[in-house]
């Protein structure tokens, strides 16, 4: 799934934090300059030492957060979406048209992973080679969206349509087919903001009120 962190993008100075010790504050600056470095010079290309170089912070810190480069952008990866789940969410009006909230949705996903293509590429490129971690991810990624998807459906405005609770089924559907479109999209060098009317018209076509051919005999 195509995404980014918010906090990721945000200067280090804009968030806060409770004093030099703390964890966590030490753990999103190890996390911010895996974003720094895959931005300029890619994922395959960072080490852990350029990590705690831009993160202004020593190895052992690193490796008392992470066990490896790879855990680290897993990591980053899992909070993206995450923050990606929250912004879409936010970003729909539950009391507006139905085929407004698709369109808000959408373009909220779209303008989160425009962003900041370095790492959206790098989900791409990158996240495969991980194996057994990469499957994990997306699995729980694809989880966090179904349910997404499903609770964003489940409001006045979709019912009064005749649209039920969405089908786990049909959610994979729509999340596949939208990653796939925004991943070949950004492979070829194209702008996702150029088939933001295309993942909103298919969006609307899966998720709007059908009408069930039936099965033959």
């Amino acid at each position: 799934m195509i995404t980014v962190t918010t906090a990721a993008r945000q200067p280090q100075a804009a968030r806060t934090a409770t004093g030099p010790g703390d964890v966590g504050t030490f753990r999103q600056r190890l996390l911010d300059g895996l974003v720094a470095s895959i931005a300029a010079d890619g994922y395959r290309n960072t080490t852990v030492a350029d990590i705690v170089r831009r993160a202004r912070t020593s190895r052992r810190t690193f490796y008392e957060h992470f066990a490896s480069k790879e855990a680290c952008f897993i990591a980053l990866l899992t909070d993206a979406n995450a923050e990606l789940v929250r912004h879409i969410s936010t970003s729909v009006d539950p009391t507006a048209a139905w085929a407004v909230q698709v369109r808000q949705a959408i373009e909220a996903w779209i303008h989160s992973a425009e962003s900041a293509p370095a790492i959206t590429l790098s989900w791409i490129r990158d996240v495969p080679s991980l194996g057994a971690a990469a499957r994990d991810l997306h699995r729980d990624t694809m989880e966090a969206f179904i349910t997404m998807v499903q609770t964003l459906c489940d409001t006045d405005e979709w019912h009064a349509i005749g649209v039920g609770p969405v089908p786990r089924q049909l959610a994979v559907m729509l999340l596949g087919g939208l990653r796939e479109l925004f991943a070949s999209t950004v492979e070829d060098g194209g702008r996702m903001t150029d088939i933001t009317e295309v993942a909103v018209q298919a969006s609307i076509a899966l998720l709007g009120p059908r009408t069930y051919v039936p099965a033959p005999p």
